[in-house]
């Protein structure tokens, strides 16, 4: 006999499973693991909720199992790019295996990692993922890590104590830029870096200088930019103040490879016969750049299911091994031969 829900008790996971005509494991596999589930299973598991108007009581399931299904997720308060795709990343896959995410800000020098994990104790967090991309925020994450699981997102931190690491191997993306670079035949390889305490730019210029080292090309001094377009603009003008202008740029990011096409254009080069340029990030609107840019795309979809998967068997009792994404060099119009003078 088919359970039903009366007019005065709310609808529960039996009903669920009586209307789906499935297991009472079955719906909780849907709403915990739903990758576990075979789509038809899974669809009828979910039209069955929505037609009981089903809702999972979350206290409940707390006290029964001793989890919250939530992660706290750390950021470093800026709107930038990377650390904003990174964080939506890990909040859709942190829905997809079945957990509520609720975010925190570690700003500046004045914020307090202590005050950051009172608020998560308090939510009972299961875990937290540490978006560190800048010193600052990685030093939040071994202090949060003395209580919580933790997951760390850095380009460059140790592999051993209390932290899990996933990364982008930002430096392979470094090479990988400037080694399309090589291959045009460029040999004057200049790079606009990104600020000096993020993780994410100190990879890229190593990246860049090993790649010109393993070709025999000279390195040249980096090129100091940050993360906007007009710093990108305002190092395009200290290039083409040099002596030897490089014939290719290689940006940290692509607002600065932004300013650096519009510093060379007010200048009336042409790229990228007069000078290649190549940025970092694939940002929406990059391909219609005038011209369109050639760039490096960061995984943002695989991090954030790693570092979901990373504390999930972190939270299992398990010792997960570091994982890394490598990018993908994106090749546009701004890159072309050289062109000798």
């Amino acid at each position: 006999m088919n359970a039903r829900p009366t007019p005065h008790r709310p609808p529960v996971m039996a009903d669920v499973a009586a209307r789906a005509g499935v297991s009472h494991q079955t719906v909780s596999r849907v709403l915990n693991s739903p990758g576990l589930v075979r789509p038809a299973t899974r669809e009828r598991v979910r039209r069955a909720i929505a037609d009981l108007g089903y809702r999972r009581n979350l206290s409940a399931r707390a006290l029964a199992t001793n989890r919250s299904q939530l992660i706290g997720v750390v950021t470093p308060g800026v709107t930038l790019f990377g650390p904003s795709h990174a964080t939506t990343a890990i909040q859709h896959a942190a829905r997809a295996a079945g957990y509520a995410s609720v975010t925190a800000a570690i700003e500046d020098a004045t914020a307090n990692p202590h005050d950051v994990l009172e608020f998560f104790l308090d939510l009972r967090v299961d875990g937290i993922v540490v978006v560190a991309p800048t010193v600052r925020t990685a030093e939040a994450a071994h202090e949060l890590a003395v209580s919580l699981p933790v997951v760390i997102i850095s380009a460059d931190q140790p592999t051993s104590g209390p932290l899990h690491l996933v990364t982008i191997d930002h430096r392979q993306g470094a090479r990988d830029a400037t080694a399309h670079l090589i291959g045009l035949g460029h040999r004057h390889i200049a790079h606009v870096a990104g600020p000096a305490d993020w993780f994410e730019a100190r990879a890229r210029v190593e990246g860049w200088r090993f790649e010109l080292l393993d070709a025999g090309l000279p390195t040249l001094d980096v090129v100091e930019g940050g993360w906007d377009a007009g710093q990108g603009y305002e190092a395009g003008q200290r290039l083409l103040g040099q002596r030897d202008v490089p014939t290719a740029v290689f940006a940290a990011n692509d607002h600065l490879a932004l300013g650096l096409l519009r510093a060379f254009a007010d200048a009336g080069r042409c790229i990228p016969d007069d000078v290649a340029v190549v940025g970092y990030d694939d940002v929406p609107g990059s391909a219609f750049y005038a011209p369109s840019l050639t760039t490096v795309r960061q995984p943002f979809d695989d991090v954030g299911r790693q570092a979901i998967e990373t504390l999930l068997a972190v939270l299992a009792g398990n010792v997960p091994d570091p994982t890394s994404s490598r990018p993908e060099l994106v090749v546009r119009a701004s890159s072309g031969p050289h062109v000798p003078r």
